[in-house]
């Protein structure tokens, strides 16, 4: 039994069609084996398929959204606390989950208003420069941006009737990534498995040289620039958006005069829409109404892609989170953050001041310099 033990929090998303959860059985009898209490609301995992009778036997007490939230010192979430979720945090609460500030003008205020400390997943980078947290679920998105987006051109999408690999006399479709990243390369990988003709874009030619290593020859690497992504415009059937810059709002690549370049009845599926999105013209959609049009094109920007594989996505979301929260749970903030710096970027608000340089940037704001305590305790080993 560990000298420090915190009560954690697991709520039931409230996002529209979010069926993921924060935490799986294994990880609520790992915590509890560290010694923290784990309360997780009633039907939590419901839409991941994990029962409270799984729950309560890994050693969870099932409780109802008010007591979680008031008892907690620890949230653990998937998305953004939702405006009913923000009026139950208090001062000093942390929660750890995903949050995408920088799109989100009204969520960052609210959030500072509350005093709680936000922990995100999508900036937290870990010792060799990668945004461990995010990387399960940005290979869920790329896949299924491509299945989404297959879907959107056949005519019942709306769309201009294409197969994306066509068939033997017929061309398959052209499929243009902007972005090489994991969504980027997971969007390709996915479409060159159907037959499609992709060409991923990027800017960074190291990233395409180590590429070319692994993709299959019907992915073709190109270097991003302006008059590129015009080019790719007008004869792509698909346009994924795939483009991350850490905590910063997503750069805009296509502009709404840009769809006049694209044949009516293509689609865009754009990623980076949590993020604020890469094109003008897209703005956050449901899983309920995915796509609308603009200027003739398809415009997909559901915003929790991995939600509607709410099991695959929520079991390879704990398996990362899962030995960070631990860390969390054993040393609380900030003392995580000097025993375990990439906590540091992680810490996007805390106490209503703004950490992170991108959320900091989108608001106009200057970011407050995080000063790490002095360490105290020992680190648990990340692997332990």
């Amino acid at each position: 039994m560990l000298d420090l033990w915190v009560i954690i929090f697991v709520p039931k998303e409230i996002k529209t069609h979010e069926y993921r959860v924060g935490l799986v059985p294994a990880g609520v009898a790992q915590l509890a084996a560290d010694g923290h209490q784990l309360l997780v609301e009633t039907n939590a995992g419901f839409g991941a398929g994990i029962s409270d009778r799984e729950f309560s036997e890994a050693g969870a007490t099932m409780v109802e959204r008010a007591r979680g939230f008031e008892q907690a010192a620890l949230v653990v979430k998937v998305k953004e606390p939702q405006p009913s979720e923000l009026a139950l945090l208090r001062p000093g609460q942390m929660v750890f989950g995903y949050f995408h500030f920088a799109a989100s003008r009204s969520l960052t205020e609210q959030f500072i208003a509350t005093g709680a400390t936000a922990l995100a997943y999508e900036t937290l980078v870990d010792e060799l420069g990668r945004i461990p947290l995010l990387i399960p679920m940005s290979e869920v998105a790329g896949r299924m941006s491509i299945q989404q987006g297959a879907k959107l051109l056949e005519n019942p999408g709306g769309g201009r009737g294409i197969l994306l690999g066509g068939v033997p006399g017929t061309p398959p479709a052209h499929v243009t990534i902007l972005g090489a990243g994991i969504v980027g390369t997971e969007a390709a990988k996915m479409a060159a498995g159907l037959g499609a003709t992709v060409h991923l874009l990027d800017t960074n030619l190291h990233r395409l040289r180590a590429l070319a290593e692994v993709l299959p020859k019907n992915v073709t690497l190109l270097a991003s620039d302006r008059a590129r992504i015009l080019d790719e415009l007008s004869v792509a059937d698909l346009v994924i958006g795939a483009v991350l810059i850490k905590g910063a709002r997503a750069p805009r690549l296509v502009t709404r005069a840009d769809l006049k370049r694209m044949r009516p009845g293509s689609v865009i599926v754009d990623v980076a829409v949590d993020q604020g999105g890469c094109v003008e013209t897209i703005h956050p959609t449901t899983h309920d109404a995915p796509s609308y049009v603009e200027e003739g094109i398809i415009h997909y920007g559901v915003a929790n892609i991995p939600g509607a594989v709410s099991r695959t996505s929520t079991f390879a979301l704990t398996n990362a989170t899962l030995p960070y929260l631990r860390l969390l749970a054993r040393h609380g903030f900030p003392d995580v953050c000097s025993v375990h710096p990439p906590f540091r970027s992680a810490l996007n608000i805390a106490q209503g001041q703004i950490y992170d340089a991108g959320v900091a940037e989108f608001m106009g704001a200057a970011a407050k310099e995080f000063a790490p305590p002095a360490p105290t305790l020992t680190s648990l080993n990340i692997a332990g």
